[in-house]
């Protein structure tokens, strides 16, 4: 916190006064100080000056410190804290990807010159953009300057929103899109396909050829602004996102982890099915994959390509990765998931990181402390359960939550 904000943060609390409106002073001190930054950056003065007179900070989004108010940290995302039965809900799914068939007839051309240009199928980009707004159909609910600018003053990464904050008004300074139109998550991810303001720097295209690129108007734009991050972060074309199997009886769900990958046919020589029966060929036997069991032992389980975990970098959630790809999936073959979801419940987020923070203790974690229960989190788990005699099974639910607190 510097000088200004922490005098201001000394009068709210002296003072009884309303935080926001005691602190917007320091705001306004803030954002001024950013001139400097923002004209090395490229952004005109002119720019600068019409985007951010009268601008207020937001103090009701998540994942900010605010003085005087106890930390609520980011949302309760979905991907996080809902059971996969409930974020991949099959009536979701079957309309997305009726919609998406018919997308994919009404983009035809560009889509195939995408896929061409990109080796990233139509579907997937597809169902990314699905998935992201509803095919452009959810209108983001924020304005992406107050969010990012909020955000870099009293959000928990502050300096990467300075820079996100400096690159929107940048955006908007060289005509890509309008300030109206560049709404935005809580979070200040952008456009048709969710980017950030450095993200559309690194990985936006200019794919209809109007001479700028438009993620938030030009679908062509999106999608191959989507297909180039994903190229960016090491898309292999050709390889599948995942294979749904089955697991041989006894698994250790505890080898669910990035770090443990084989080739697709060692798995299969370990007894892992494909469930359709598929013949895999030399090449794709090939492949290293890695064990995924987003319920640990229980309801399906799938060997994750390099593909899979590029698409995480878009999105760092296990059912995020698994809503994308099973969507692209269902836009060429109707089939759901061949083993259906188990009935279990998800833990709250304060339950999860309380558990990393034993498994911390306990030298059996080394990951973030963020409350998500995904690989690393359910493989420690697993882990503990073999220690502790428990029923291994490599997921978080009270009885281990009871027992590692008991094990203090």
């Amino acid at each position: 916190m510097n000088r200004s904000t922490f005098i201001v943060a000394v009068i709210v609390v002296l003072c009884g006064l309303h935080p926001a409106r005691a602190a917007d002073a320091g705001f306004t001190q803030f954002i001024a100080s950013l001139w400097p930054e923002a004209q090395a950056a490229g952004v005109s003065r002119a720019t600068f000056d019409a985007e951010t007179r009268g601008l207020e900070p937001d103090y009701k989004l998540p994942d900010l410190i605010l003085p005087g108010r106890p930390a609520t940290g980011a949302p309760s995302q979905a991907e996080f804290v809902q059971v996969p039965a409930d974020y991949i809900k099959e009536a979701s799914i079957a309309r997305l990807a009726e919609e998406g068939q018919r997308l994919m007839r009404k983009y035809r051309a560009a889509l195939t010159a995408i896929e061409a240009r990109f080796g990233v199928p139509a579907s997937v980009v597809l169902a990314i953009w699905g998935r992201e707004t509803d095919y452009g159909r959810y209108t983001l609910p924020y304005d992406a300057v107050r969010v990012l600018a909020t955000q870099a003053y009293v959000g928990r990464r502050k300096d990467q929103y300075r820079n996100e904050f400096i690159l929107a008004l940048k955006i908007i300074g060289e005509g890509d899109v309008t300030r109206k139109d560049m709404r935005a998550s809580w979070a200040g991810a952008t456009g048709l396909t969710q980017f950030l303001p450095s993200e559309f720097y690194k990985h936006g295209v200019d794919f209809d050829g109007d001479g700028h690129p438009d993620i938030w108007h030009s679908v062509p734009d999106a999608l191959a602004s989507a297909a180039q991050q994903l190229v960016n972060k090491g898309w292999q074309p050709g390889v599948r996102w995942a294979y749904e199997v089955r697991a041989p009886a006894g698994v250790d769900c505890t080898q669910g982890v990035p770090e443990v990958t084989k080739p697709l046919g060692e798995w299969l020589r370990l007894g892992f099915v494909p469930v359709r029966g598929q013949q895999l060929g030399a090449a794709e036997q090939a492949q290293p994959a890695s064990l995924l069991q987003p319920e640990g032992v229980y309801g399906p389980a799938f060997l994750a390509t390099k593909n899979y975990f590029v698409i995480k970098e878009y999105n760092f959630s296990d059912l995020y990765v698994l809503f994308v790809g099973h969507l692209s999936d269902r836009m060429t073959s109707p089939q759901p998931f061949a083993t259906p979801w188990s009935a279990s419940t998800q833990l709250r987020s304060k339950d999860v990181e309380a558990m990393q923070r034993q498994l911390t203790r306990l030298g059996l974690y080394s990951d973030k402390l963020d409350g998500k229960a995904g690989m690393l989190t359910r493989a420690a788990l697993g882990a503990y359960q073999k220690s502790a005699g428990l029923k291994v099974d490599c997921w978080p639910s009270e009885a281990v939550l009871r027992s590692l607190s008991a094990a203090r």
